[in-house]
């Protein structure tokens, strides 16, 4: 059975000498792992289709035992991300997480559209890394099914206060007079939150905070995700080390 699908590489091992297993995130499917027979090769003509953080147009069968990658045509490669090391760190990051939190042999249209969006910000610089890393956590969180309830105090129902207070574990916010503990979120940062997980996909990225809002917005969607998601992300440890300079 052939299949024709756009898809980004988020994982590259190799196999053989010449030969690769690759993981896409495709658009009509969801994360496939495949063969690439000879990619490896200087003259191959998959060398470059099938290489970490290349967005390709693919063209694929299924074998007896495996997907098999027929032909991979570049549509973008991102050499940008490569020539900074956080840069490339974070697109690991986010390549990872897709990985972790898109569905398999389904589509995954929007999760590709996300990802996409959020490297084309991180190659060019345009946008602040705490926030595309926020955007691409919680987005791809609720698309997963880990939305959480943002809408008002889990308590009283209150949609505003001068501070809220989220609780990562549950995924719940609370106003002062209804907390019990969690993190003080100031509405700014509330807000962002709020447009992150419900708004719609083609204006993801067109919220402004200042830059001190945008860090701890990253801090909290980070610890939502090691809330709610019981593994290690090892490219997000050594993209921290990196910001931080441990």
């Amino acid at each position: 059975m052939h299949m024709n699908t756009e898809g980004l590489i988020i994982r590259e091992n190799s196999t053989g000498e010449s030969d690769r297993v690759v993981t896409i995130l495709t658009r009509d499917y969801g994360v496939l792992r495949a063969f690439a027979r000879g990619a490896k090769k200087t003259k191959s003509s998959m060398q470059s289709g099938t290489q970490m953080l290349c967005y390709s147009k693919l063209s694929l069968f299924r074998g007896a035992d495996a997907y098999i990658v027929d032909s991979a045509e570049p549509i973008e490669v991102f050499f940008k991300l490569r020539e900074n090391i956080e840069r490339l760190a974070l697109a690991q990051y986010f390549c990872e997480l897709a990985g972790e939190l898109s569905p398999e042999y389904e589509g995954s249209e929007e999760q590709l559209r996300l990802v996409l969006n959020a490297l084309h910000f991180l190659a060019s610089g345009k946008k602040p890394q705490p926030m595309l890393k926020a955007v691409v956590e919680l987005r791809l969180m609720c698309l997963a099914g880990y939305m959480p309830n943002l809408v008002g105090c889990d308590g009283c129902g209150k949609f505003e206060d001068k501070t809220m207070f989220f609780n990562p574990a549950e995924g719940l916010i609370f106003c002062p007079d209804c907390s019990g503990s969690g993190i003080e979120l100031d509405m700014g940062i509330l807000t962002a939150m709020r447009f992150i997980c419900y708004s719609s996909g083609n204006k993801l990225f067109s919220f402004g905070l200042p830059d001190k809002s945008f860090s701890k917005l990253s801090e909290v969607t980070e610890e939502y995700l090691r809330n709610r998601i019981s593994r290690k992300f090892k490219t997000l440890d050594f993209y921290n080390t990196l910001v931080q300079g441990v």
